[in-house]
Parts: structure tokens; sequence; C-alpha cells
């Protein structure tokens, strides 16, 4: 695997392989085009407990208080290998940034996934997690987990992506344990912070400044747990905003009252939804260029993923 990419668990049935319950396959344009970008650990764990392809259907059902795997064509009960199968493959991983994972899947889907309320249909239903995806978040609840339906929406998307990628990133300064490291990964990401959570951004700066003099891993360690929880929730709008009000004041006396005015009309398009988060900030980063200011050149905000991926198309569905 090239290590400067991130690794990412994607559901085998999403273009890869005809392993579907039918022997199909669904191809999908946002997994396709970030294959070349990132290292995919293919997967289809309905497959890969024996069920084959085809199979009968398999649905998530309570069964006595239980949730419970079951194939109602076979009449069988896959609980506990798809369980034993979950905890074994996800225990092995040594390192992993995030995962795609089909849809609305029994074994795979992260939310909506439809609950029978017995083994018959008719007898109602509500919504739940598939039983693979269970134990994904169980054993790695802060990373950047997503199904291919919802990465349609632009906002869950790019939110994917930045979660994804920054996590990536502090993956090499635990992986090098070198103060001096940390301190660099918290200047760089100063404002991508900011944009997601100031109050976070403060505790992380407190950990960083280390007055207690502790040892580096427990510094590391304790700015991890509290920069996974940064991407919990997506970034409000305003929050945006605030953020690069705060970058624009790097140069706010040298500009026109015209470029005020322009750059500040740019914050409130983007906050009317008229204009994509993009917009602003390339234009804030055209003059931070012009007046060379390198702290903020350095900022990760700019770009927190590869551009390549930049596609603000939307389906408007989450």
């Amino acid at each position: 695997m090239d290590r400067e990419k991130p690794i990412v668990v994607v559901s085998n049935c999403l273009g890869f392989c005809e392993c579907r319950y039918n022997g199909q396959t669904i191809p999908d344009r946002f997994v396709e085009g970030l294959e070349p970008f990132v290292n995919y650990i293919k997967i289809c764990p309905e497959v890969d407990i024996g069920l084959g392809v085809p199979r009968e259907s398999v649905r998530l059902i309570l069964d006595n208080g239980k949730y419970e795997l079951y194939q109602p064509g076979s009449g069988l009960i896959h609980t506990e290998k798809m369980d034993n199968y979950a905890k074994d493959f996800l225990g092995k991983l040594q390192r992993v940034d995030g995962f795609i994972l089909k849809g609305r899947s029994p074994s795979c889907g992260i939310k909506d996934v439809k609950v029978y309320y017995g083994r018959e249909k008719g007898v109602g239903s509500e919504k739940s997690i598939g039983r693979f995806a269970f134990h994904v978040y169980n054993y790695f609840p802060h990373k950047a987990i997503e199904e291919e339906g919802r990465l349609t929406n632009l906002n869950i998307r790019e939110h994917f992506l930045t979660r994804l990628y920054t996590l990536h990133r502090f993956s090499f300064v635990k992986e090098e344990a070198k103060f001096s490291k940390l301190v660099d990964f918290h200047a760089d990401h100063k404002y991508l912070i900011m944009a997601y959570n100031q109050s976070k951004l403060k505790e992380l700066g407190k950990i960083v400044a280390n007055h207690e003099k502790k040892q580096t891993k427990v510094v590391i360690d304790e700015y991890e747990s509290i920069l996974e929880t940064v991407f919990d929730t997506l970034p409000r709008y305003t929050n945006y905003i605030n953020t690069l009000m705060h970058m624009m004041g790097y140069f706010k006396k040298e500009l026109s009252k015209k470029e005020k005015e322009f750059i500040l009309g740019s914050f409130q398009k983007f906050k009317d939804g008229k204009i994509h988060l993009s917009v602003p900030v390339n234009l804030l980063k055209g003059y931070a260029i012009a007046k060379d200011e390198q702290y903020l050149l350095r900022q990760l905000i700019w770009n927190p993923f590869p551009e390549e991926l930049l596609d603000i198309k939307d389906s408007g569905n989450r």
C-alpha cells in the first residue's frame, strides 16, 4: 500500500465485484473517482461468511428482543457468523482511516436499515444499523464512516473527505511521535479546526502548550482523543464565516473599502447558499498570496483533501 494515501475499507459490490445477493454489482461514481487517491480494502461480509453468490437475501429482524441476521429462504440465522467475522476482521486491521459501506444493507448499512418485527414481513418494522456496520462503529467510532448513497450529498461528502484526510495526516504525527510534529500539525490545521469547533480548538491548544511537561506520547494521545471528536458533526456555515473573518484580519487594514465589501459580499453569498465555500476561500487565499502571509498559506483549510476530489454536484439527499 502507498503509505501517503488513506486506507479505506469499501464494500466490494460498489463497482468492484458482482457479489450482491442477485449476482450484480452497483458501480458508484464517487467510489470510482476516489480510488486513485486512497488504498482500498475491498470486502463483502456476506460472501466472506460463506453465503455465496447468488444467494438467498438476508434481512435484520428483532426476534425475542434480539437483533438477528436472518435468511428467510433457508430459515437460518447468521448473526453469530457475522459477529465473529466482523470482530476478527476489524480486530486485525493495523491501520484504517475510513469506511465506505453499501447503504441500507442488512450487513453494511450505517443507518435506515429496515429491521422487521419477527421473521415474517407485514408485522411492522423499525430503522437501525447493519450488523457488520454495528461492529465498525464499536471498533472505530471516530473514523470517517459513510455509505455511498449519502456521499452524493455535497456537505456530507466534503465532511467525509475532510475527516478522512485530516485523521490520515495525524497518523504520521503518531507514527513519528515527535513533539515538533504535533506542534506543526496543530499550527497547520488551526483554522480548519476553528471552522469546525472553536471550543475544541482551545482544548487542543492547551494540550499542545503542555504546561505540565507531560511525555510526548501522552500529549499526542490526549490530542488525538479530542481531535477525533472535532469531526463528529458537520461544521455550521456560521463557523466557517467566522473563521474566514479571523483570517481576513491578517491583512484587513491593507484593503480598500471596495475590496472589503467584495470579500464580505462573498461571505454573505456563501451564507445564503448562492455560491460554494470554495469561492470565498479561494478569494481569501488570493489575498493571502498577494500579501505573502506565510502563516495563512500553510493552513490546511485551503485544501483539506486533494483538490481533484472537489465536486460541487449535490443530490440534495442526506
